[in-house]
């Protein structure tokens, strides 16, 4: 798929980090791009930047995203690309302990509950809906091409640590319904692509002290420092333009493989 002003884009997340330079990205190379996330003053900014719309979304509740979807094909037409970057990385034992008595404590459910909404469900909410749209559109090309769609897992996904049981169950299930979706779209003409990024510089990383941030970059073997969100757009990009990847789940890491914590 070669990426132009034919092609219009979503991405969710979209309002910082690994979303936000995965739209800049695009639209660098003419894209039209709707910005999706409930960060409305920061999505606001990137759609100005860039050219593009911004369109406050709730992943989790299907009217919020129809409602989305609804207002980025107003403006740029129906989407061939998806993007899906929207997600929440929460932290908790399976068992925790009080800190003044040290008396157990189960795992809040409402948390785990709400990392699966947001970063499996809600994935899968947009990949279906954007699809959908996808497919009345007229092939691209003699092989019958579409639209291709990149989601996003995490390292976590087959090496979690301590606390990580919602984050990485939540990213396990996008790692593992990349292969079934891209055969459920294949007919369709549309790819799906999966990447599982390792420690990057984010928002939420930022707000780390900094001895805290060098250390997580001494854990990486090569290079040793933190992944930048504009390496985690390229790989998306390459992944969107290279129509015989499809079905495929890429670590981008440096080589990291995550201990116990």
């Amino acid at each position: 798929m070669k990426l132009d002003s034919s092609l219009a884009a979503v991405v969710t997340g979209a309002a910082s980090g690994l979303g936000a330079a995965t739209a800049r990205a695009l639209a660098a190379q003419g894209v039209k791009v709707a910005v999706f996330d409930l960060n409305a003053e920061a999505g606001e900014a990137i759609a100005a930047e860039i050219g593009g719309v911004f369109c406050k979304v709730d992943v989790t509740d299907d009217a919020s995203v129809d409602a989305g979807f609804a207002k980025a094909r107003a403006a740029h037409g129906q989407e061939r690309v998806l993007v899906n970057c929207a997600g929440i990385a929460p932290a908790s034992r399976t068992v925790g302990r009080n800190r003044e008595t040290g008396a157990p404590r189960a795992h809040d459910m409402a948390l785990f509950e709400k990392a699966i909404l947001i970063n499996l469900v809600g994935t899968f909410r947009c990949i279906s809906k954007a699809a959908a749209g996808m497919v009345t559109l007229d092939p691209l090309d003699d092989a019958g091409s579409r639209g291709a769609i990149v989601n996003t897992a995490s390292v976590a996904a087959q090496d979690g640590q301590i606390g990580q049981a919602a984050y990485a169950a939540s990213k396990g299930g996008v790692l593992a319904m990349t292969l079934p979706v891209a055969r459920d779209l294949m007919s369709e003409g549309i790819r799906v692509n999966t990447i599982l990024p390792g420690i990057f510089e984010t928002p939420m990383m930022a707000g780390m002290p900094q001895p805290v941030q060098d250390a997580l970059a001494a854990m990486v073997p090569f290079p040793k420092r933190l992944g930048k969100p504009e390496e985690y757009a390229k790989l998306a990009l390459f992944m969107l333009e290279h129509d015989y990847m499809n079905g495929e789940s890429v670590r981008l890491d440096g080589a990291i493989r995550m201990g116990p914590k």
